[in-house]
């Protein structure tokens, strides 16, 4: 059977969530992949990373022109995750694939808390007091402290082997580190959160395509239709975005998770 065309629409279907929730769309292409194309972990993440990406490449290209990236915090960020994503991609190829699925249900199921929460009362306030990386307003631009250098690139290693491991591009750990330790505004953090992906997705894809775990026939047709889908659903995301529908992508997230966990202890099937 020709898989191509239902991992398109399915692809689109994540680009779609992606541009109207701002960011997070993407982790659910795993659920994705896991139920509708019946691929295990193994296959379904490095496909899911691919997708975001690329997504997240588009989205980097777009902060860049307007210049809220910070790209020397992502590329800091960005090249410790590159580095620890081949462990996650080594650690998923030896641990069980449900196992996988309770791991990655987990993190679904905090995500689907934590919008939940932003849609009600914001992003989070930052740490009291002066943050670690802070922006010298003379240069416009991070002023570099030892503090500084080693949260992001923590934040980093942490994201990379996590979107090895689980095929996630890494925003659920980014965009609160930033949010926490920087004084960056939030259109800026979510843009330099989306070059880190767009890097560390790179490491991830790189090394399980190496070990011969990426479905190419899956996993270009489902990229092809989530970039396409967010760049169509960007001209829409200002006019519906807003706290509702970060609410109702909460309460699909959550009911996704129960899926997820459901086929993880064996109670919808193997």
């Amino acid at each position: 059977m020709d898989t191509t065309p239902l991992a398109a629409l399915l692809g689109t279907l994540v680009g779609l969530i992606q541009a109207l929730s701002g960011a997070g769309g993407g982790i659910l292409a795993v659920p994705l992949l896991v139920f509708g194309l019946h691929l295990p972990m193994q296959q379904a993440a490095p496909a899911g990373l691919m997708a975001a990406g690329l997504a997240a490449a588009v989205g980097t290209a777009l902060g860049l022109r307007e210049g809220i990236v910070r790209y020397r915090a992502a590329a800091l960020i960005g090249v410790s995750g590159m580095l620890l994503a081949p462990l996650g991609v080594w650690l998923a190829q030896r641990i069980p694939n449900r196992p996988l699925l309770a791991a990655f249900g987990l993190v679904l199921a905090y995500t689907s808390w934590r919008m939940f929460r932003q849609a009600h009362q914001g992003p989070g306030a930052p740490l009291h007091g002066k943050p670690p990386c802070v922006i010298n307003p003379e240069v416009g631009r991070l002023a570099w402290t030892l503090a500084c250098a080693r949260i992001l690139a923590a934040s980093g290693m942490l994201s990379g082997v996590l979107s090895g491991l689980l095929g996630v591009g890494g925003g659920f750990v980014i965009v609160p580190v930033l949010t926490r330790y920087t004084d960056l505004g939030p259109r800026s953090v979510v843009a330099t959160s989306l070059a880190v992906i767009a890097l560390v997705s790179v490491g991830g894809v790189t090394a399980a395509a190496m070990n011969g775990r990426l479905e190419w026939q899956v996993a270009l047709p489902f990229s092809a239709g989530a970039v396409v889908a967010l760049l169509i659903g960007r001209l829409w995301a200002r006019r519906l975005a807003g706290a509702r529908l970060q609410q109702a992508f909460a309460a699909v997230s959550a009911v996704v998770s129960a899926l997820v966990l459901g086929r993880a202890l064996g109670v919808l099937g193997a």
